[in-house]
C-alpha cells in the first residue's frame, strides 16, 4: 500500500503559513485529481483519503509530533518505506521550487526530524516544497510561521499543477 502524507499543523492559526504547504499540496491533489475529500480517522489521528492502492493522509497534530502519527499510519497500512512519500515545506529551497528525493537528512525540519527519529530511517521519499523568500535571511522558524503575502500565495498556487504531476508520476512508479 502506498502512503502519501502531507505535513502541516492542526491549529487553524497556521493555515496560511509555509509550514502547511505539504498538507495543502496533498489536499489540493486529492481534490483536483479525484474530486475527493478527506475524513478524520480519530483512531489514526489523521485525515484520510483512499484511492485504489494509495492512502493520502494529513496527520492531525502539530508538526513536531508528526513522527508518531506517520509511524502508526505506516504500520496500520502495512507500507514499506520505499512506498512512503512525505510532502512538506523546506526553507533550504527558494519559494517556487520543489524537489522529490529519498534518503535525506531532516536539515532542521522538525516534522521530518520526528519522522526519521521514530521510523529510525531516512529511507522514504520526500517532496520538498521551497518556502524561502529570496530577500529574507531569517531563521527557518521565522520563515515557516509567517503568513504568505498575496504574491507569495500566488507563487505556491502556481506550483500545484507541477506538484500534482510529480505526485502522479511517483504513484505510477511505485
Amino acid at each position: 500500500m502506498q502512503l502519501i502524507i502531507g505535513l502541516g499543523n492542526k491549529n487553524a492559526g497556521f493555515k496560511s503559513t509555509p509550514h502547511n504547504v505539504g498538507a495543502e499540496a496533498v489536499k489540493i491533489f486529492v481534490k483536483q485529481i479525484f474530486n475527493g475529500s478527506f475524513s478524520l480517522n480519530k483512531k489514526l489521528s489523521a485525515l484520510i483519503y483512499q484511492e485504489k492502492h494509495t492512502i493520502y493522509a494529513i496527520p492531525y497534530c502539530y508538526m513536531n509530533e508528526s513522527g508518531r502519527i506517520v509511524k502508526n499510519l505506516v504500520k496500520y497500512f502495512n507500507t514499506q518505506l520505499n512506498d512512503l512519500l512525505v510532502v512538506h515545506d523546506d526553507t533550504d529551497l527558494l519559494l517556487g521550487n520543489f524537489k522529490i528525493q529519498k534518503n535525506r537528512g531532516a536539515a532542521g525540519h522538525k516534522g521530518v526530524e520526528s519522522i526519521i527519529k521514530i521510523l529510525n530511517s531516512k529511507g522514504f521519499w520526500r517532496l520538498r516544497i521551497g518556502v524561502r523568500r529570496k530577500e529574507i535571511k531569517a531563521k527557518a522558524i521565522d520563515i515557516v510561521l509567517k503568513k504568505f503575502s498575496k504574491k507569495e500565495r500566488g507563487v505556491i498556487e502556481g506550483l500545484h499543477p507541477n506538484i500534482n504531476k510529480t505526485i502522479n508520476e511517483w504513484v505510477n512508479k511505485h
